[in-house]
Protein backbone atom coordinates (compact mmCIF):
# COMPACT_ATOMS: atom_id res chain seq x y z
CA UNK A 1 0.00 0.00 0.00
CA UNK A 2 2.49 2.37 -1.09
CA UNK A 3 1.17 6.30 -2.04
CA UNK A 4 2.50 9.00 -2.78
CA UNK A 5 1.72 10.55 1.21
CA UNK A 6 3.46 7.03 2.36
CA UNK A 7 6.55 8.05 0.82
CA UNK A 8 6.29 11.47 2.18
CA UNK A 9 5.85 10.32 5.80
CA UNK A 10 8.04 7.28 5.19
CA UNK A 11 5.83 4.64 6.35
CA UNK A 12 5.88 1.03 3.96
CA UNK A 13 1.92 1.30 4.27
CA UNK A 14 -0.42 3.63 4.03
CA UNK A 15 -2.87 2.81 7.51
CA UNK A 16 -3.07 5.08 9.71
CA UNK A 17 -3.87 4.07 12.82
CA UNK A 18 -5.65 6.21 15.61
CA UNK A 19 -5.66 4.93 19.48
CA UNK A 20 -4.91 6.17 22.95
CA UNK A 21 -2.67 3.38 23.44
CA UNK A 22 0.91 3.85 23.22
CA UNK A 23 1.70 0.62 22.61
CA UNK A 24 -0.73 -0.27 19.95
CA UNK A 25 0.87 2.89 18.41
CA UNK A 26 4.22 1.44 18.36
CA UNK A 27 2.75 -1.67 17.04
CA UNK A 28 1.17 -0.02 13.93
CA UNK A 29 4.14 1.58 13.35
CA UNK A 30 6.59 -1.03 13.89
CA UNK A 31 4.56 -2.84 11.46
CA UNK A 32 5.10 -0.56 8.35
CA UNK A 33 1.65 1.85 9.43
CA UNK A 34 1.92 5.42 10.81
CA UNK A 35 0.65 5.09 14.29
CA UNK A 36 -1.86 8.13 15.80
CA UNK A 37 -1.83 8.77 19.89
CA UNK A 38 -4.65 10.38 20.73
CA UNK A 39 -3.61 12.86 23.65
CA UNK A 40 -6.99 14.00 24.25
CA UNK A 41 -7.48 11.49 27.45
CA UNK A 42 -4.04 13.80 29.00
CA UNK A 43 -4.83 15.66 31.71
CA UNK A 44 -1.32 16.63 32.91
CA UNK A 45 1.36 16.91 29.90
CA UNK A 46 4.15 14.96 32.09
CA UNK A 47 2.07 12.20 31.85
CA UNK A 48 1.81 13.08 27.71
CA UNK A 49 5.67 13.28 27.70
CA UNK A 50 6.35 9.96 29.42
CA UNK A 51 4.55 8.11 27.17
CA UNK A 52 5.89 9.98 24.40
CA UNK A 53 9.58 9.09 25.66
CA UNK A 54 8.68 5.51 25.64
CA UNK A 55 7.14 5.71 21.87
CA UNK A 56 10.23 7.20 20.78
CA UNK A 57 12.25 4.09 22.10
CA UNK A 58 9.75 1.05 21.20
CA UNK A 59 8.91 2.55 17.85
CA UNK A 60 12.25 0.96 16.21
CA UNK A 61 12.47 4.77 14.78
CA UNK A 62 9.81 4.65 12.88
CA UNK A 63 7.15 7.23 11.88
CA UNK A 64 3.97 8.08 14.30
CA UNK A 65 2.05 10.78 15.02
CA UNK A 66 -0.31 12.45 18.04
CA UNK A 67 -3.75 13.79 17.17
CA UNK A 68 -5.41 16.44 19.86
CA UNK A 69 -8.57 18.03 20.34
CA UNK A 70 -8.56 21.50 20.70
CA UNK A 71 -11.16 24.69 19.37
CA UNK A 72 -10.20 26.70 16.34
CA UNK A 73 -10.56 30.04 18.39
CA UNK A 74 -8.75 30.66 21.16
CA UNK A 75 -10.27 31.53 24.53
CA UNK A 76 -8.77 33.26 27.54
CA UNK A 77 -8.53 32.62 31.20
CA UNK A 78 -11.29 29.95 31.49
CA UNK A 79 -10.06 27.17 33.96
CA UNK A 80 -11.86 23.96 34.54
CA UNK A 81 -13.67 24.75 37.55
CA UNK A 82 -15.22 27.70 35.57
CA UNK A 83 -16.50 25.50 32.99
CA UNK A 84 -18.00 22.79 35.70
CA UNK A 85 -19.70 25.64 37.54
CA UNK A 86 -21.69 25.57 34.27
CA UNK A 87 -23.39 22.62 34.86
CA UNK A 88 -27.04 22.53 35.93
CA UNK A 89 -27.97 20.85 39.19
CA UNK A 90 -30.92 18.70 37.42
CA UNK A 91 -28.40 16.83 35.18
CA UNK A 92 -26.04 16.05 38.36
CA UNK A 93 -29.09 14.53 39.37
CA UNK A 94 -29.68 12.81 36.54
CA UNK A 95 -26.34 10.98 36.69
CA UNK A 96 -26.99 10.40 39.96
CA UNK A 97 -30.18 9.06 39.36
CA UNK A 98 -28.90 6.74 36.15
CA UNK A 99 -26.32 5.31 38.38
CA UNK A 100 -28.47 4.58 41.73
CA UNK A 101 -31.06 2.85 39.27
CA UNK A 102 -28.42 0.13 38.23
CA UNK A 103 -27.02 -0.18 41.49
CA UNK A 104 -23.49 1.11 40.90
CA UNK A 105 -21.72 2.16 44.03
CA UNK A 106 -19.48 4.88 44.74
CA UNK A 107 -15.47 4.48 43.81
CA UNK A 108 -12.95 3.28 46.54
CA UNK A 109 -11.36 6.01 48.85
CA UNK A 110 -8.99 7.04 46.18
CA UNK A 111 -9.35 5.84 43.01
CA UNK A 112 -10.86 7.34 39.86
CA UNK A 113 -10.08 10.01 37.40
CA UNK A 114 -9.29 7.79 34.86
CA UNK A 115 -12.24 9.27 32.44
CA UNK A 116 -11.62 12.84 33.29
CA UNK A 117 -11.03 13.96 30.12
CA UNK A 118 -9.63 17.97 30.07
CA UNK A 119 -8.08 17.43 26.26
CA UNK A 120 -10.50 19.49 24.99
CA UNK A 121 -9.90 22.42 27.13
CA UNK A 122 -7.59 25.12 25.22
CA UNK A 123 -5.18 25.06 27.43
CA UNK A 124 -4.65 21.48 28.14
CA UNK A 125 -4.61 20.90 24.03
CA UNK A 126 -2.21 23.39 23.57
CA UNK A 127 0.49 21.83 26.45
CA UNK A 128 -0.03 18.56 24.31
CA UNK A 129 1.22 20.17 21.70
CA UNK A 130 4.04 21.76 23.30
CA UNK A 131 5.23 18.69 24.55
CA UNK A 132 4.72 16.50 21.10
CA UNK A 133 6.37 18.98 19.34
CA UNK A 134 9.26 18.34 21.31
CA UNK A 135 9.49 14.65 19.73
CA UNK A 136 10.34 13.36 16.79
CA UNK A 137 6.30 13.23 15.35
CA UNK A 138 5.85 13.27 11.92
CA UNK A 139 2.20 14.00 12.03
CA UNK A 140 -0.03 16.38 14.51
CA UNK A 141 -3.89 15.59 13.98
CA UNK A 142 -6.76 17.40 15.10
CA UNK A 143 -9.63 15.72 15.54
CA UNK A 144 -12.22 18.06 16.08
CA UNK A 145 -11.55 20.74 13.26
CA UNK A 146 -8.34 22.93 12.30
CA UNK A 147 -6.02 23.87 15.00
CA UNK A 148 -5.44 27.28 15.33
CA UNK A 149 -3.38 29.40 12.82
CA UNK A 150 -0.30 29.55 15.47
CA UNK A 151 -0.13 25.91 16.17
CA UNK A 152 -0.24 24.87 12.17
CA UNK A 153 2.45 27.27 12.14
CA UNK A 154 4.75 25.81 14.78
CA UNK A 155 4.15 22.56 13.46
CA UNK A 156 4.72 23.53 9.81
CA UNK A 157 8.20 25.37 11.01
CA UNK A 158 8.58 21.45 12.96
CA UNK A 159 8.68 19.75 9.88
CA UNK A 160 5.12 18.23 10.85
CA UNK A 161 1.91 17.82 8.69
CA UNK A 162 -0.63 18.48 9.86
CA UNK A 163 -3.98 16.83 9.15
CA UNK A 164 -7.96 17.16 10.34
CA UNK A 165 -10.67 15.09 10.01
CA UNK A 166 -13.78 16.38 8.12
CA UNK A 167 -17.44 15.23 7.75
CA UNK A 168 -18.70 17.27 4.53
CA UNK A 169 -16.89 18.81 1.38
CA UNK A 170 -17.48 22.01 3.25
CA UNK A 171 -16.04 21.40 6.09
CA UNK A 172 -12.51 20.01 3.97
CA UNK A 173 -12.47 23.09 2.27
CA UNK A 174 -12.13 25.20 5.28
CA UNK A 175 -9.01 23.07 6.78
CA UNK A 176 -7.39 23.81 3.25
CA UNK A 177 -8.09 27.27 3.67
CA UNK A 178 -6.72 26.79 7.21
CA UNK A 179 -3.49 25.22 5.74
CA UNK A 180 -4.15 22.12 6.34
CA UNK A 181 -1.63 19.67 4.95
CA UNK A 182 -3.87 16.24 5.03
CA UNK A 183 -7.98 15.82 5.29
CA UNK A 184 -9.29 13.20 7.12
CA UNK A 185 -12.46 11.95 4.85
CA UNK A 186 -14.35 10.36 7.87
CA UNK A 187 -17.87 8.95 7.09
CA UNK A 188 -20.69 8.36 9.23
CA UNK A 189 -19.79 4.73 9.97
CA UNK A 190 -16.39 5.44 12.10
CA UNK A 191 -16.33 5.69 15.78
CA UNK A 192 -16.21 8.39 18.35
CA UNK A 193 -16.83 12.53 16.63
CA UNK A 194 -18.52 11.81 13.30
CA UNK A 195 -21.11 13.25 10.58
CA UNK A 196 -24.14 12.17 8.84
CA UNK A 197 -22.78 11.44 5.31
CA UNK A 198 -21.41 7.61 4.87
CA UNK A 199 -17.67 7.04 3.72
CA UNK A 200 -18.57 5.53 0.16
CA UNK A 201 -20.07 8.79 -0.63
CA UNK A 202 -17.73 11.48 1.66
CA UNK A 203 -14.72 10.17 0.28
CA UNK A 204 -14.58 11.04 -3.46
CA UNK A 205 -16.37 14.45 -2.99
CA UNK A 206 -14.29 15.26 -0.22
CA UNK A 207 -10.67 14.31 -2.78
CA UNK A 208 -12.38 16.28 -5.35
CA UNK A 209 -13.38 19.21 -3.79
CA UNK A 210 -9.74 19.81 -1.90
CA UNK A 211 -7.16 18.16 -4.67
CA UNK A 212 -4.72 18.08 -4.81
CA UNK A 213 -4.53 17.93 -0.86
CA UNK A 214 -3.96 13.87 0.11
CA UNK A 215 -6.92 12.75 2.07
CA UNK A 216 -7.46 9.59 4.14
CA UNK A 217 -10.54 7.79 3.83
CA UNK A 218 -11.70 7.33 7.15
CA UNK A 219 -14.75 5.30 8.48
CA UNK A 220 -16.40 1.76 8.07
CA UNK A 221 -12.95 0.40 7.14
CA UNK A 222 -11.10 -2.27 8.41
CA UNK A 223 -10.28 -5.18 5.89
CA UNK A 224 -7.89 -5.04 2.63
CA UNK A 225 -10.70 -4.99 0.45
CA UNK A 226 -12.15 -1.82 2.52
CA UNK A 227 -9.24 0.00 2.30
CA UNK A 228 -8.85 -0.79 -1.27
CA UNK A 229 -12.35 0.62 -2.09
CA UNK A 230 -10.95 3.99 -0.01
CA UNK A 231 -7.92 4.39 -2.28
CA UNK A 232 -10.33 3.48 -5.01
CA UNK A 233 -12.26 6.80 -4.22
CA UNK A 234 -9.37 9.20 -4.67
CA UNK A 235 -7.48 8.70 -0.83
CA UNK A 236 -4.13 7.70 -0.53
CA UNK A 237 -4.52 6.31 2.50
CA UNK A 238 -7.02 4.70 5.32
CA UNK A 239 -7.61 6.18 8.86
CA UNK A 240 -8.35 3.48 11.20
CA UNK A 241 -9.77 3.57 15.02
CA UNK A 242 -11.90 0.97 16.37
CA UNK A 243 -9.99 -1.83 14.62
CA UNK A 244 -7.08 -1.67 17.03
CA UNK A 245 -9.33 -1.90 20.35
CA UNK A 246 -10.00 -5.80 20.53
CA UNK A 247 -5.76 -5.85 19.73
CA UNK A 248 -3.47 -7.35 22.24
CA UNK A 249 -1.56 -4.38 22.85
CA UNK A 250 -4.61 -2.10 23.76
CA UNK A 251 -5.33 -4.66 26.96
CA UNK A 252 -8.33 -3.91 27.73
CA UNK A 253 -9.14 -4.29 31.05
CA UNK A 254 -12.62 -4.89 31.37
CA UNK A 255 -13.37 -8.65 30.70
CA UNK A 256 -17.38 -7.49 29.96
CA UNK A 257 -16.10 -4.71 27.46
CA UNK A 258 -14.05 -7.02 25.65
CA UNK A 259 -16.99 -9.44 25.57
CA UNK A 260 -19.34 -6.83 24.68
CA UNK A 261 -16.53 -5.72 21.77
CA UNK A 262 -16.17 -9.09 20.38
CA UNK A 263 -19.87 -10.12 20.24
CA UNK A 264 -21.60 -6.85 18.96
CA UNK A 265 -22.88 -6.43 15.44
CA UNK A 266 -22.82 -3.78 13.64
CA UNK A 267 -25.64 -2.55 14.08
CA UNK A 268 -25.40 -2.15 17.69
CA UNK A 269 -23.89 1.27 17.85
CA UNK A 270 -25.40 4.31 18.12
CA UNK A 271 -24.32 8.71 17.02
CA UNK A 272 -24.82 9.93 20.76
CA UNK A 273 -24.21 12.70 22.97
CA UNK A 274 -23.95 11.23 25.57
CA UNK A 275 -20.32 10.97 26.17
CA UNK A 276 -19.48 14.31 24.81
CA UNK A 277 -22.15 16.52 24.19
CA UNK A 278 -21.28 16.15 20.70
CA UNK A 279 -22.93 13.62 18.46
CA UNK A 280 -20.21 10.23 18.62
CA UNK A 281 -20.80 6.98 17.26
CA UNK A 282 -20.51 4.81 20.50
CA UNK A 283 -21.62 1.13 21.51
CA UNK A 284 -25.43 1.54 22.30
CA UNK A 285 -26.37 0.80 26.16
CA UNK A 286 -28.74 1.66 28.44
CA UNK A 287 -26.12 4.77 29.42
CA UNK A 288 -26.84 6.02 25.39
CA UNK A 289 -30.66 5.43 26.17
CA UNK A 290 -31.12 7.09 29.09
CA UNK A 291 -29.26 10.53 27.64
CA UNK A 292 -31.60 10.42 24.12
CA UNK A 293 -34.52 9.99 26.09
CA UNK A 294 -37.27 13.06 25.60
CA UNK A 295 -37.96 12.83 29.12
CA UNK A 296 -34.59 13.40 30.39
CA UNK A 297 -33.03 16.82 30.89
CA UNK A 298 -31.16 15.86 27.50
CA UNK A 299 -27.61 16.70 27.12
CA UNK A 300 -25.20 19.48 27.71
CA UNK A 301 -22.31 21.08 25.12
CA UNK A 302 -19.08 20.08 25.18
CA UNK A 303 -17.22 20.28 27.35
CA UNK A 304 -19.70 20.36 29.36
CA UNK A 305 -21.16 17.23 29.34
CA UNK A 306 -17.70 15.51 29.58
CA UNK A 307 -17.07 17.14 32.72
CA UNK A 308 -20.32 15.97 33.82
CA UNK A 309 -20.10 12.11 33.20
CA UNK A 310 -16.44 11.65 33.71
CA UNK A 311 -16.72 10.63 37.43
CA UNK A 312 -19.91 8.48 36.36
CA UNK A 313 -18.32 6.40 33.67
CA UNK A 314 -15.44 5.74 36.03
CA UNK A 315 -17.65 4.13 37.94
CA UNK A 316 -18.98 2.23 35.64
CA UNK A 317 -15.97 1.02 34.21
CA UNK A 318 -14.53 0.22 37.52
CA UNK A 319 -17.43 -2.16 38.24
CA UNK A 320 -17.96 -3.32 34.98
CA UNK A 321 -21.60 -2.30 35.20
CA UNK A 322 -23.06 -4.53 31.99
CA UNK A 323 -25.75 -2.83 31.06
CA UNK A 324 -23.82 0.93 31.16
CA UNK A 325 -20.20 -0.18 29.90
CA UNK A 326 -19.49 1.04 26.60
CA UNK A 327 -17.25 2.82 24.14
CA UNK A 328 -16.66 4.74 21.19
CA UNK A 329 -16.73 1.98 18.48
CA UNK A 330 -17.45 2.54 14.82
CA UNK A 331 -19.54 0.31 12.78
CA UNK A 332 -17.13 -1.98 11.86
CA UNK A 333 -17.35 -3.79 15.22
CA UNK A 334 -19.09 -6.19 13.60
CA UNK A 335 -16.16 -7.38 11.96
CA UNK A 336 -14.05 -7.97 15.12
CA UNK A 337 -14.32 -11.55 16.35
CA UNK A 338 -10.85 -11.85 17.93
CA UNK A 339 -8.37 -10.44 19.80
CA UNK A 340 -4.43 -10.53 18.10
CA UNK A 341 -1.69 -8.57 17.42
CA UNK A 342 -1.81 -4.77 16.24
CA UNK A 343 0.59 -6.05 13.44
CA UNK A 344 -1.17 -8.73 12.27
CA UNK A 345 -4.33 -6.18 11.60
CA UNK A 346 -2.13 -4.41 9.36
CA UNK A 347 -0.57 -7.52 7.59
CA UNK A 348 -4.28 -8.71 6.95
CA UNK A 349 -4.91 -5.11 5.61
CA UNK A 350 -2.16 -5.30 3.18
CA UNK A 351 -2.80 -9.03 2.13
CA UNK A 352 -6.55 -8.45 1.52
CA UNK A 353 -5.60 -5.26 -0.55
CA UNK A 354 -3.50 -6.63 -2.74
CA UNK A 355 -6.10 -9.63 -2.66
CA UNK A 356 -8.62 -7.10 -3.96
CA UNK A 357 -6.25 -5.25 -6.41
CA UNK A 358 -5.26 -8.73 -8.06
CA UNK A 359 -9.00 -9.59 -8.49
CA UNK A 360 -10.05 -5.95 -9.85
CA UNK A 361 -6.62 -5.85 -12.63
CA UNK A 362 -8.00 -9.76 -13.52
CA UNK A 363 -11.01 -8.50 -14.00
CA UNK A 364 -9.56 -5.72 -16.31
CA UNK A 365 -7.51 -8.27 -18.09
CA UNK A 366 -10.51 -10.43 -18.78
CA UNK A 367 -12.72 -7.27 -19.98
CA UNK A 368 -10.34 -6.79 -22.96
Amino acid sequence: MRTELAEQLGIRHAVFGFTPFPAVAAAISRAGGLGVLGAVRYGDPEELERDLQWLDEHTEGAPYGVDVVMPAKKVENVSIEDVEAMIPAQHREYVRGLLAKHGVPELPEGEGGGWRITGWMENVARSHVDVALEHPIRLLASALGSPPPDVIERAHAAGVQVAALAGSARHALRHVEAGIDIVVAQGHEAGGHTGEIGTMVLVPEIAAAVAPRPVLAAGGIGSGEQAAAGLALGAQGVWLGSVWLTTEEAGLRSPVLREKLLNAGSGDTVRSRALTGKPARQLRTEWTDAWDDPSGPGTLPMPLQGLLVADAIDRIQHYETPQLIGTPIGQIIGSMREVRPAAAVVEDIVTGFERAVDRLDAMRGEAK
